[in-house]
Parts: C-alpha cells; structure tokens; sequence
C-alpha cells in the first residue's frame, strides 16, 4: 500500500479489534447510523503464499498497490484488471445476490460467465451491500486498507449511499477515487447512462466507420468500454506514481469520462474542422489521409490489408505487382497525389490482388518488404507461428475447466516474469479471506450474511 501506517502492529492490533466489536454491535443492534465512523488506519498486508497465483509477488511495477473495484462490467474493472497484471492487488466488490451485469453477458457455457473470468482475472471477490449503514461502515474500514477506489456509478449515486469524497477522505486521506462515467462529473449529461456504444457514437469515433455515403458502423465489440480502461488504468499508474513521489501528499478524486477517453485519440479533428472547415467522415476500408491503404481480396477469396503510404515502400509495392511505371506516375508519385486519386489506383491494386491466390501475394509483399496482414479470425491467432511463438495466449488456472485461454500481460518488460493469474472469482469467493484480514471471524460473517450486508 503506498504510504502506509507508522502505527505500531499491536496498537493498531488493538483498534482493529474495538472496530470489529463496534461493527458487530451495530449490525446486532440495527443501530447503525446514516454517518458511520471511519475505522483507524490499518494493518500491515499479510505475506501471501507464493503459489497462489491471484496473489501477485513483489515483481510488477505495480507491486504494493491495492485496488479496491466495485465497478461493473467492462471499462472500469479492466483498468483495474490491467493493473493487477502488473502486480497490484485487486479486490472485486460486488453487491450480495445480484452481482456483477458482466457475469450475464455472453459468451456464457454450463450456466458459466466466460467473459467475466477473462475480464476479472487476478481479482479476489468479496461481496458487500453498501447501499446500507452497516455496509457503508465495513467499506469505510476496507479503504483504509487500500490506495485506490474504483467506481462507475451513475454521477453522484455514492454521494446519495453517505460515500462521499469528503468521508472517504476522513477514512483514508491518500485514497485514489477513480470515477469512469460515461460523461463525467460535470456538465449538463452527466446523470445521463450509457454503454460503450453510446459513448462511441458520441465521441465521433462511430462516424468514421462505415462506407462512403452510407450508414455509420458500430463494431462487434465494445472499444469504448476498452479504450476508456486504458485510460483508467492510466490514471491510476499515474496517481501512484505521485503519491510515491511525495509521502505528504494527499489523494484525489480523478473524474473519467468514457467519452472524453475516445474523443482524446481523435488528434486531427477538431483542428481540420476549424483550420480547414472539413468534417471527416466515413471512408470504407480506405483512409483519407494516407494511399494505398486499404483492404482488398485475393482470387481464393481472403481478404487482407496493405499500407503502403510512405513513397520508397509504394515504390516497392509497384515493383511488386508487376506494375513500376506507377512509381513515376505523377498521379502517384507522392501521397498527396495518391489521395486524390485514390480511386484510380485502388482499382489498379485491387485487379491484381484478384487475379493472384493469397499465399503468391504474401510471398511477393513479404519478399518487398511491404506492411500487409490477412485479416485474421481467433482460429488464425491460435494457430499463427508469431503469437504462438511470443504466447500470445496464456492460460488461466480456473476451478471450473481446469484452464482457459486468455491474451497475455501487456506489456511485456524483458527480464521481468509476472507469475499467470487466475480466473476472476466467483462472487463472494474470498469474503472470509479478505475480511478475515480485518479480524472478522466466521460469527461476524454470519451476522452480516443474515443482514444481507454481505
């Protein structure tokens, strides 16, 4: 944990158990209050058992961290699924009952969510009923335990359970509060929901794809709900690196919009509009700043890529397919020129792929040098030599299937081997465990358990 308590281990040993005893008269009593006590700074981590594999060694650059996520679905708990791949220490909260929305999406096989295993890799599960006092009172004692909190609640929904960011401060006063929303913290959408689409369509990400003069195209997966852990994932490397920085400083709240995740890849935009009153928009499988770059299909029927847009690689690609009076073409003899005569020349490039097979393509555009890929399935990435010599795809320890397949850690730092995590947890899985940290013993889960607070 970044910046942890100067307590002595049987003084604090002492607090943690007066907070267990207040925590059970409470919860026996009904007598919680709206506005729980924070609990006292807290212990030291145990040492994990090295072959537990959830449990990360000293090794990532994310070692000593700890991430509580009681976000749901995809784009906040991958920002924390991509730090426990470098080494933090992740716990997933969820509520009793119902769970996590991710664990009823497909794919799902014997009644088994598929996603949610890949998606949360790493994490132990706990379950914990905020929404109630004796909830907000055993949360309020989590977070003295850990450096950062995840959340993705519609704007303002902790606020309305007591959690605000003033008494989450007042319980640990270096605590990281990542809030990934689909609009942000401000502004007249903020209370607005949203999923990974809506935040595609609304980014401008969505009216760049699709063909020329026709409808815009979502694709078959949620990249807003990607891109926005990337960025949440950056946020908390970011905030880590501050406070290990300064052992004075304080935490922080970091407000991230999904939308504002997307619209910030989105460079050339708002300068092209403003500068030279051009709206981009959908192109097909061509680009309209760069030429050749396009998809096109072989004779037996594969469909590929080709980027040849620098001119000693279109050079190159002309002498390839038979055709090196284009080089000096002054249609195509710079990009600029080929841009504009995009349709001429993609013809071109498109009746020769068609008249050749894709294994003579790939040997000519292998042998010139030029930037090219089929476009692969899942099936090709399984049997590729590149992933398969990289292990590209790892397998997961899971106490269902014995192991499942999953994209390995990125990235990868030479030298440095992050132990295979496991799948991510059922729900509830490690409550005794994590809250046994705490000093709650089988009696005080069972209380909690019967007031459905856990």
């Amino acid at each position: 944990m970044i910046g942890r308590s100067k307590w002595g281990v049987n003084e604090t040993r002492r607090v943690f158990r007066c907070a267990k005893q207040r925590l059970l008269a409470r919860v026996a009593s009904g007598k919680t209050g709206a506005n729980p006590e924070p609990f006292a700074p807290a212990l030291e981590p145990r040492l994990h058992s090295p072959d537990d594999t959830q449990r990360r060694p000293a090794r990532g650059a994310l070692s000593g961290v700890r991430i509580l996520d009681m976000a749901t679905v995809l784009a906040a708990p991958l920002g924390a699924t991509l730090c426990a791949d470098q080494g933090a220490e992740v716990v997933k909260l969820e509520l009793p009952g119902g769970g996590d929305a991710l664990r009823g999406l497909q794919p799902v096989k014997d009644g088994k969510a598929l996603w949610w295993k890949i998606a949360n890799r790493g994490k132990r599960g706990i379950t914990l009923d905020v929404r109630q006092p004796a909830g907000r009172a055993l949360l309020l004692q989590l977070v003295t335990r850990f450096d950062v909190l995840v959340e993705n609640f519609r704007t303002g929904t902790l606020d309305r359970w007591g959690l605000d960011l003033a008494t989450l401060h007042r319980a640990n006063p270096r605590l990281v509060v990542v809030r990934l929303t689909g609009f942000g913290q401000t502004g007249p959408y903020k209370s607005r929901p949203g999923f990974a689409r809506i935040f595609e369509a609304m980014s401008g990400f969505t009216n760049l794809t699709g063909e020329a003069g026709g409808s815009p195209l979502h694709s078959n997966f949620p990249v807003g709900d990607a891109v926005a852990g990337l960025f949440c994932a950056f946020s908390i490397a970011s905030e880590m690196a501050r406070l290990r920085g300064d052992p004075q400083a304080l935490g922080c709240e970091v407000d991230l919009a999904a939308t504002e995740a997307l619209f910030r890849l989105l460079d050339p935009l708002p300068v092209e509009h403003e500068q030279l009153g051009t709206v981009r928009m959908p192109a097909g499988n061509c680009a309209s700043y760069t030429a050749p770059s396009n998809m096109y299909r072989s004779r037996d029927g594969i469909y590929f890529s080709v980027v040849a847009s620098s001119d000693p690689i279109f050079q190159r690609l002309c002498a390839a397919v038979g055709k090196p009076e284009w080089a000096g073409d002054p249609r195509f003899a710079t990009n600029p020129a080929r841009v504009l005569n995009l349709v001429a020349l993609d013809e071109g490039l498109g009746q020769w792929f068609a008249a050749h097979d894709y294994d003579a393509i790939e040997r000519r555009l292998e042998e010139a040098g030029i930037p090219f890929s089929k476009i692969f399935t899942i099936a090709d990435i399984e049997q590729d030599p590149h992933y398969r010599a990289r292990e590209a795809i790892i397998r997961l320890p899971d106490p269902d299937y014995g192991s499942l397949p999953a994209p390995c850690v990125v990235p990868r730092v030479p030298g440095r081997e992050l132990p295979i995590p496991r799948t991510g947890p059922d729900t509830g899985e490690h409550n005794a465990e994590v809250y046994g940290e705490f000093g709650l013993d089988a009696a005080a889960l069972a209380a909690l358990r019967a007031q459905k607070v856990i």
